[in-house]
């Protein structure tokens, strides 16, 4: 067993997820967490699949994340199931100590003291990554923080599978060396009842102590790039295209605004991910049926400013945000709700549907949005069409609601648990 360290001697931190990229919730996250952690003095370092970290401190490992052939081909066949084949069997096996193999690589390269892993002990989507983990765990004794975004049993996707002997070791597994953090009240209670496991609350955060900055001139196009005319409201959903987004709601929304001659444009901002393409057939499908004509904008909004082959504009989120009139956030379920925070971030109005989180864990802090509960109906489109045309309303709502959030959700409030946890691994000097 490892020797544990005092906590003065604690100095690189890695963090392992299958992948560590791009725009998803759990990358936006795990970065929020890294500037915490550097800037308490601490170095980290970076172990996944799929990887857009500093090449110096990464440490990559191309089976570690879903996308990789052989996962693909054991995800394909685990969870349309009830029994697995011998092969299948070897298959996780064999891979799972090719990445034990990998991550005490990483371990011995930087010198980690703890490591932080990134949802891949709650959704299941790399089986032998979640077991490799698990056993290197139990094997070294690595003081380990598990930062779970959701678990499999949220997902209907799981319900069906012939892996459930993985699943009770490791989605999520109980062990001394971690210490879980959950980000919603359900979820830690599910956690104690499924797991008998203790789980502390960080919920996502933003840096409010650092407003963000002006738009500059690169995002003076903004709207006109994204089909928007002068006369139009910019109504963004800031969400990938999948099915508990709810996003038909935001479509019906546009649509009777239009019968209201009110003209609004609904942009949405990210692709479908890994969830699979049908439910984006299904929502462009209801774009015509509705007569909205939706914007599907993920060609051009990404994670870095640059070009298209055919050289328009690729715009950051946070270009795109300074411009939009209203958020929608119609989801039927949410982890907790980054695309929540991010719109009373850059101070913008918020249709939400009360989906549980928000109802338990958000709400009764006292934000000011317009809420639905379900479906859309005729007071939650006059309660939009009322903000819209009230610039003093929007002003008083989207600073309530910033300096709500500078209470609860800062970095500051992160700062605090993350050391929290630190200490209850390495004591006090």
């Amino acid at each position: 067993m490892r020797r544990r360290k005092r906590i003065s001697d604690v100095k690189n931190i890695g963090f392992i997820s299958t992948r560590i990229a791009g725009t998803d919730g759990v990358s936006l996250e795990a970065g929020k967490w890294v500037e915490v952690l550097e800037d308490m003095g601490y170095t980290c370092f970076y172990f996944a699949g799929k990887l857009d970290t500093p090449p110096e401190r990464s440490l990559f490992s191309p089976k570690a994340h879903f996308t990789h052939p052989e996962i693909d081909a054991i995800n394909e066949f685990a969870y349309n199931n009830l029994t697995r084949s011998e092969d299948i069997t070897d298959r996780i096996e064999r891979i799972k100590r090719e990445l034990i193999y990998d991550i005490k690589r990483f371990i011995r390269t930087f010198d980690i003291d703890l490591i932080i892993v990134e949802n891949a002990f709650a959704i299941p989507i790399n089986i032998p990554l979640g077991v490799a983990l698990v056993e290197f765990v139990a094997e070294t004794g690595m003081p380990t923080v598990s930062h779970n975004h959701d678990f499999y049993w949220e997902r209907k996707r799981f319900s069906v599978n012939c892996v459930w002997d993985y699943l009770n070791k490791a989605f999520p597994p109980r062990h001394p060396f971690i210490r879980h953090v959950v980000i919603n009240s359900e979820a830690r209670n599910q956690i104690a009842l499924r797991r008998g496991a203790a789980a502390i609350i960080i919920p996502n955060v933003m840096n409010f102590a650092k407003p963000p900055p002006p738009p500059d001139d690169y995002t003076l196009n903004v709207k006109k790039d994204l089909g928007i005319t002068d006369n139009e409201y910019f109504i963004l959903q800031p969400t990938r295209v999948v099915q508990r987004k709810g996003i038909e709601h935001a479509i019906e929304l546009v649509n009777r605004l239009g019968r209201k001659r009110v003209k609004s444009k609904l942009v949405i901002s990210h692709a479908s991910g890994d969830e699979g393409d049908e439910y984006e057939r299904r929502v462009r499908e209801y774009s015509k049926l509705m007569r909205v004509n939706t914007m599907f904008g993920s060609s051009l909004i990404n994670d870095e400013r640059g070009s298209t082959k055919n050289g328009k504009k690729i715009y950051r989120l946070s270009d795109v945000y300074p411009h939009v009139d209203l958020v929608t956030y119609p989801s039927a379920y949410e982890g907790f709700g980054n695309a929540f925070l991010e719109a009373i971030y850059f101070k913008k109005p918020i249709l939400v549907n009360t989906y549980s989180i928000y109802l338990h864990d958000i709400k009764p802090k006292g934000f000011k949005v317009i809420e639905m509960d379900d479906y859309m109906n005729e007071k939650t489109v006059n309660d939009v069409i009322e903000i819209l045309q009230d610039k003093n309303k929007i002003q008083d709502m989207v600073n309530h609601n910033y300096n709500i959030a500078k209470r609860f959700y800062s970095y500051a409030n992160l700062r605090r648990k993350l050391r929290f946890i630190l200490t209850d691994f390495f004591g006090e000097d």
